[in-house]
């Protein structure tokens, strides 16, 4: 921190800055604390999600398979499966951190295909395929959330320091300078004083 002549004015206005970044250190780490917290329950409902999705995807390419043997391949009668575009992804705030939030769920399955070409596993493999969509969704919200609170807490933690390390030290350190400077200004005036007072003493008992 850049020298600063040693006035009694400097020393309040670094007092007051000390303070400052304390209270703003502390406000950094309570943010880094709940973002921490959030991204912890976060990664727990991932891998409860990614399980279910290793389960269901077993399970939708063992019906996949079923109907393909049946079937033949399936990719043709899959052409007539419309695109779901019903996402709407909306944004929550967690301490300023902006994450996904998709209200609501996907779409309860509606074969669009027709089904005199199909078989009950062909249905099977539609219904377990839309149950993985789903809990894609639901994953790709979870997964962006932990990522945006990572970076979060990345920044979060590096401000956190440099408040810590850095600017509440060099603070302390001005502090310090000042103090000892104007305690050293005292001394030499009162020195100072107490000469001029036994000169006068002097001159006058002459």
């Amino acid at each position: 921190m850049a020298a600063v002549l040693p006035t009694k004015g400097n020393l309040m206005a670094a007092k007051r800055s000390r303070a400052l970044a304390q209270t703003g250190y502390e406000l950094m780490d309570r943010k880094r604390n709940i973002l921490v917290r959030e991204m912890m329950s976060l990664l727990d409902d991932a891998s409860a999600v990614q399980k279910e999705i290793d389960e269901v995807f077993h399970s939708a390419y063992a019906a996949l398979a079923k109907a393909n043997m049946e079937l033949g391949l399936c990719d043709r009668i899959a052409e007539g499966v419309e695109p779901d575009d019903s996402l709407d992804i909306r944004w929550r705030s967690v301490m300023g951190v902006e994450l996904p939030h998709i209200p609501g769920q996907s779409p309860p399955p509606k074969p669009t295909y027709g089904f005199a070409y199909t078989s009950a596993a062909f249905d099977r493999a539609y219904i377990e395929f839309a149950r993985v969509k789903a809990l894609v969704r639901k994953l790709a919200e979870i997964e962006t959330s932990i990522y945006r609170l990572a970076q979060a807490i990345k920044k979060a933690q590096k401000r956190a320091n440099a408040l810590k390390n850095i600017v509440i030290p060099g603070f302390d350190t001005t502090i310090q300078t000042i103090t000892e400077a104007l305690e050293e200004k005292e001394r030499e005036e009162f020195v100072r004083l107490k000469v001029i007072k036994r000169q006068n003493g002097n001159k006058r008992s002459g």
